[in-house]
């Protein structure tokens, strides 16, 4: 079978499957879910002996310290992803629920309500929990799911989705609700994205160059989970020992994911005092620090010097690009300019300020005194997300169950005609 054969194929099971769950009423889908919980726990000794063949190669093939952490699935992030899917059985299920209800003065009742989008594709990389995680919010929400991973994550993958398609079936699913491109072939991508007739809407989660990939070539609605080019700004007025605690936590409690602080711009009326601060507090964090030629003056031999690239750069690592600028007009032209508007943050004690900042930033999520970390749908009371959007149209920020769903209306009349 060729490589499109394949492909056709598995986004033709994927339309079935999720014509099938249309059928099925909302307590099958949690009992399906209970069971892949069960089957991935009882297929942990292969799970994890797959991972460590990816890490194996990962390895060989000189992937990045962060890249391999969040490649690695460790005894916690298992039993987090596991715990994970029993979270999900218990949120509050969207389907079916009345968004609005009317009726029109000729006696025509209109209701709008909450239905699955149908199959979604979901391209993305690296992170193994991705493959759990997104089976079971598009499952919830009675939509099948195609998904493909990266290569470096074949392994873990594949003895993933065995276990998740295995519980699917004990629960009287079609095991079809669930399914992995099982090539890693780059021109995959091209051909599901192809699949308009089949798949309903695609997500890719990635860097640049795969997002620009999909939506190239993608004939059906994309929403895309673009670069986490993440910013704090530190006003004149701010508390800087309150700055240099969101700053941190920004930066450093996880610095591989994508609502990791990237770059920190510094109000230049106190840059004399906070740089020296800042740089200090990070190195003891072993951050890198790059800066422009302020933050080198008053950083002193610990900055290294910024490239136009840095300002633009979603390292995903100990790295943090710093500038100092003049006011909250510039820092917000340079966030706008170089930013990917995912999440960005103003700290500062004066409400007029961070209301404009609030109003005027035009990213998914903005936040006054409060680290870009939270932005996540856990944090946020969803219970579980999709991923980070930074897309405009029909989600926007972390992609929670109300956000896989699609919706419909249903009239009822008593023999109306239109005049």
């Amino acid at each position: 079978m060729s490589l499109e054969q394949e492909i056709r194929a598995i986004a033709l099971n994927g339309k079935a499957a999720g014509l099938d769950l249309m059928k099925r009423p909302l307590k099958q889908l949690d009992e399906a879910l209970l069971s892949m919980a069960s089957a991935l726990e009882e297929a942990k000794e292969r799970i994890l002996a797959a991972n460590a063949i990816d890490l194996a190669a990962a390895e060989q093939r000189g992937l990045s310290g962060s890249m391999l952490e969040r490649l690695k699935i460790k005894e916690k992030t298992f039993e987090s992803m596991v715990a994970g899917v029993r979270q999900v059985v218990a949120l509050e299920n969207p389907l079916g629920k009345t968004i609005r209800e009317w009726s029109r003065p000729n006696g025509l009742k209109i209701k709008q309500l909450r239905v699955p989008i149908g199959v979604i594709g979901i391209i993305y990389e690296s992170r193994p929990n991705v493959t759990v995680d997104a089976s079971v919010l598009c499952l919830k929400t009675g939509n099948a799911v195609i998904l493909r991973g990266g290569s470096e994550a074949i392994h873990s993958n594949k003895a993933l989705l065995a276990a998740l398609q295995a519980g699917a079936k004990k629960a009287g699913l079609l095991e079809t609700v669930v399914q992995l491109l099982p090539m890693t072939d780059r021109e995959a991508i091209p051909v599901l994205c192809h699949q308009e007739d089949c798949i309903d809407l695609m997500i890719p989660r990635g860097g640049e160059g795969l997002i620009r990939t999909v939506t190239e070539h993608a004939r059906m609605p994309v929403i895309k989970h673009f670069n986490g080019i993440c910013h704090v700004y530190v006003h004149e007025k701010a508390d800087l020992k309150m700055a240099e605690a969101i700053i941190i936590n920004a930066k450093c409690q996880r610095p591989g994911v994508c609502n990791a602080l990237e770059t920190l711009l510094i109000d230049e009326s106190i840059a004399s005092l906070f740089v020296p601060q800042i740089v200090k507090a990070l190195k003891e964090q072993q951050v890198e620090i790059r800066g422009d030629q302020r933050t080198q003056k008053w950083g002193g031999e610990e900055v290294k010097p910024a490239t136009e690239e840095d300002w633009r750069a979603e390292y995903l690592d100990l790295i943090l690009s710093i500038r100092v600028v003049k006011g909250i007009d510039e820092a917000i032209a340079h966030m706008e300019k170089y930013g990917s508007r995912h999440s960005d943050v103003i700290v500062t004690e004066e409400a007029s300020v961070a209301e404009r900042f609030l109003n005027e930033m035009d990213s998914a999520t903005v936040y006054w005194n409060a680290s870009t970390r939270f932005t996540d749908g856990g944090e946020f009371g969803f219970g579980a997300e999709i991923g980070i959007s930074t897309d405009k149209l029909h989600a926007r920020g972390p992609m929670g169950l109300a956000e896989l769903t699609s919706y419909k209306y249903q009239i009822v009349g008593t023999g109306q005609i239109r005049p």
